[in-house]
C-alpha cells in the first residue's frame, strides 16, 4: 500500500492520514464544494472535488470516489466512519475495482448490518439477548399481541437502523400504533428499508460496547470495554474506557461474546460489539458496527495501540503482532464530543462561524478536530466540531483532567456542547459511576442555569441579598465598558468541592 485515499471528511480524514503518513503512505482527499478550504483538503498530500456540498451529491457518491482513486493512483480507501463505512456494495465495488479497502468484507457488513440477522447470530451462538422478536413486523395487529406478551415498556426499531433513528419508545399499547408508523416512516427515509421489530425496554440500561479488531489469518481478539451511555437523542456525547462499573469476569465474558459474533461473520478489521447491561449486571447483545467508531482513541490510550495503523496492517495482509494476553488495560481515558449543538435548546444544531477557537492542551489532551478560527460549521454535515480526549492513570485523574481541558477551550460564534460536557464532569452521578443512558432526561434540564456548581449559586443569591440589605461591597462595578470582577468571582474555584 503506497498512496490510501481517505473517503470521508473532517476530523476522522485527517486522524486516518496522520497514521498513514506515519507509515510513509502517502494520502488523497477527496472534497465537496462546500469543504474545498477544509483542512483535511490542505493536509493531504492530493485532493480531489468529488460535487456539490450535498452529500448524496459528493460523498455518497460511489463511482465518484473509485474514479478519484483511480485518477490518483491510490491503491487503497479507508471509509472512514459514517457515509459509506458500513455499505456493503462500496465495500464489494472498491475490490471489483482493484483496490484495497480498509475495512471487513461486504459479507460480514450485510450479515452485522441488519439488526435482525446480527441478533439471529448472536442467538445462534448463545449470547445473550433483550427478549424481543426474531423477525420483522409488518401488520399492526399481530404487533400488538406481540408487545402485550413482550411487556411494557418495548422499544419499536429499525432493522437497518443506527444512531438513534427509526427508534420508539412505546409506554403502552395506546401509542403503540401511532409510534410503529412513525418508525417505520423514518426508517424508510433514513435508511430505504422499513422492516421494525419490537424488543423490550430495558429501563436503567448502560451502553457498553466492545473493540474487536481481527486479520485475514483468523486471529480475533478483543480490546476491552468503551462506556457510552452519556447520550442524547440515542447518541453517545461522553465515552470513556474502561468502565467504572464491569467487574474483570464480566469483561471477559463480554470480551469472549464479542469474538464470537465478530468470529461467525468471518470478520477483518476494527470493528465494535455492542451490549446492553442492566442494573443486576446482566448483559445482552444489541448490534455490531462494522467500521472505526467515532471514541476509538479512549481504547488506544488504554492499550497503546493506534488503530487506524492496525487496520492499515491488516488490510495489507498481515498478521496481529500481538495476542489476547499480551493485552492489558493502563490508565483510565475519557472523550466527549464537542458539537455545535446548544445543550440549552434540546441539543439543537447551532451554525455559523467560529469567531473565536483555541484548543486546550498539556499532558494527556488530545484534540481531533477539522477546524480553526474562522472557519464557518458547514449546513450540510454531522455538527461535530471536534473530539476532546483526556488520558490519566486512573478516573478520578481523567475526570479532573477532563475538566481542565474544557475550561481551557475556547469557542465563540456557535453554541457548544462544551458547557454540558463540563456539566456531566461535576456531577455527583457521573463522578460515582451511577449513571445509565437516561442521565440527560434525569438530571438536566435545558433553560436552567448548569454553569455553576449548586454552592456557586447559593453563595451569589446569599451575597445578593447582603448587598440589597447592606449595601456591602459590589460584587462588580462597569468602567469603561469593561467588567472589574470582585475576588470573589476570581476565587470562586477555592468555593468548589
Amino acid at each position: 500500500m503506497k498512496k490510501l485515499l481517505i473517503a470521508n471528511r473532517g476530523e476522522i480524514a485527517i486522524r486516518v492520514m496522520r497514521s498513514a503518513r506515519e507509515m510513509g503512505i502517502k494520502t488523497v482527499a477527496v472534497y465537496s464544494e462546500a469543504d474545498r478550504n477544509a483542512l483535511h483538503v490542505r493536509y493531504a498530500d492530493e485532493a480531489v472535488c468529488i460535487g456539490p456540498p450535498p452529500s448524496s451529491q459528493s460523498y455518497l457518491v460511489m463511482d465518484k470516489i473509485i474514479q478519484a482513486a483511480k485518477d490518483t493512483g491510490a491503491d487503497a480507501i479507508h471509509p472512514g466512519y459514517g457515509f459509506l463505512s458500513e455499505n456493503a456494495d462500496f465495500a464489494d465495488l472498491v475490490k471489483r475495482s482493484g483496490l484495497i479497502f480498509v475495512g471487513p468484507t461486504g459479507d460480514s457488513m450485510r450479515m452485522m448490518g441488519s439488526k435482525l440477522a446480527a441478533k439471529a447470530t448472536a442467538e445462534k451462538h448463545h449470547i445473550p439477548l433483550v427478549p424481543g422478536t426474531a423477525k420483522a413486523i409488518e401488520d399492526v395487529g399481530e404487533a400488538k399481541k406481540l408487545a402485550e406478551k413482550i411487556g411494557f415498556p418495548i422499544l419499536i426499531k429499525a432493522s437497518a437502523g443506527g444512531g438513534g433513528k427509526g427508534m420508539r419508545t412505546v409506554s403502552n399499547l395506546d401509542e403503540f400504533e401511532e409510534q410503529m408508523k412513525l418508525a417505520v416512516s423514518e426508517a424508510v427515509s433514513s435508511f430505504g428499508d422499513g422492516a421494525v421489530f419490537i424488543e423490550r425496554y430495558v429501563t436503567s440500561p448502560r451502553h457498553i460496547e466492545i473493540q474487536v479488531l481481527g486479520d485475514t489469518h483468523g486471529n480475533v481478539v478483543y480490546l476491552f470495554e468503551r462506556e457510552c451511555s452519556i447520550q442524547r437523542r440515542h447518541q453517545k456525547l461522553v465515552e470513556e474506557a474502561p468502565s467504572s462499573v464491569l467487574t474483570e469476569e464480566i469483561r471477559k465474558e463480554m470480551g469472549r461474546c464479542a469474538i464470537e459474533v465478530a468470529k461467525a461473520c468471518n470478520y477483518v478489521g476494527a470493528g465494535t460489539v455492542e451490549f446492553l447491561l442492566d442494573e443486576n449486571m446482566n448483559f445482552y447483545f444489541l448490534e455490531m458496527n462494522t467500521r472505526l467508531q467515532v471514541e476509538h482513541p479512549v481504547t488506544e490510550y488504554i492499550t497503546g495501540l493506534d488503530l487506524v495503523k492496525e487496520q492499515i496492517k491488516v488490510a495489507r495482509g498481515e498478521k496481529l503482532s500481538f495476542t489476547q494476553e499480551d493485552m492489558k488495560i493502563t490508565g483510565h481515558s475519557i472523550e466527549i464530543r464537542v458539537c455545535a449543538e446548544d445543550p440549552e435548546n434540546n441539543f439543537l444544531p447551532d451554525i455559523g462561524t467560529l469567531h473565536s477557537y483555541k484548543i486546550p492542551q498539556g499532558p494527556g489532551v488530545r484534540v481531533d478536530d477539522a477546524f480553526e478560527e474562522g472557519m464557518a460549521i458547514p449546513i450540510y454535515y454531522d455538527p461535530m466540531i471536534a473530539k476532546l480526549i483526556v488520558y490519566g492513570k486512573d478516573r478520578t485523574e481523567a475526570i479532573e483532567r477532563m475538566k481542565r481541558a474544557i475550561e481551557d477551550y475556547h469557542i465563540s460564534g456557535v453554541s457548544t456542547t462544551l458547557s454540558f460536557c463540563h456539566f456531566v464532569m461535576n456531577h455527583e452521578a457521573f463522578v460515582t459511576g451511577h449513571f445509565d443512558t437516561n442521565f440527560v432526561k434525569k438530571y438536566f434540564t435545558p433553560g436552567m442555569d448548569h454553569s455553576r456548581p449548586a454552592d456557586e449559586k447559593q453563595i451569589a443569591a446569599l451575597l445578593a441579598v447582603h448587598q440589597l440589605q447592606y449595601g456591602g461591597v459590589e460584587a462588580s462595578s462597569t468602567t469603561g465598558g469593561q467588567t472589574a470582577v470582585s475576588n470573589w468571582k476570581t476565587n470562586r474555584g477555592g468555593l468548589r468541592n
